[in-house]
């Protein structure tokens, strides 16, 4: 007899993604899926690719905030919460922007710019 198949474990995070990638849209689930995963980052995270406040350029992926601009790359984020209270090492942890960012790529809701951000910031 032989054992049965390791399962290994999904992530809450794993889960939104994957049901985002399957519907492709952020329907009642997969809102709900984020926000029980992630709180109120994924509450403002949710808004902000609603309002779409997440900006493609050609060389950063830039989320508007209430007050900065934050720049995300490669799952990680210029925000002082990013630095101070996340564990970089733990998928299932994100700041809000980075998670808009995931978000808006799945499901086309970027606002592409044919610009370099640089060229943004010198006039902010």
């Amino acid at each position: 007899m032989t054992d049965p198949p390791e399962r290994t474990a999904v992530t809450a995070t794993e889960e939104w993604r994957a049901a985002l990638a399957e519907t492709g849209e952020l329907d009642s689930d997969v809102t709900e899926r984020i926000i029980r995963a992630h709180g109120d980052r994924g509450v403002r995270a949710i808004e902000a690719v609603a309002e779409r406040r997440v900006k493609q350029y050609r060389d950063f992926t830039v989320v508007v905030g209430h007050t900065e601009e934050y720049v995300v790359e490669d799952g990680g984020c210029t925000c002082k919460d990013s630095a101070y209270n996340l564990d970089p090492d733990d998928p299932d942890q994100a700041c809000w922007h980075a998670l808009a960012v995931a978000i808006a790529r799945r499901i086309d809701a970027l606002d592409h710019h044919d610009m370099w951000y640089a060229e943004v910031r010198e006039f902010l």
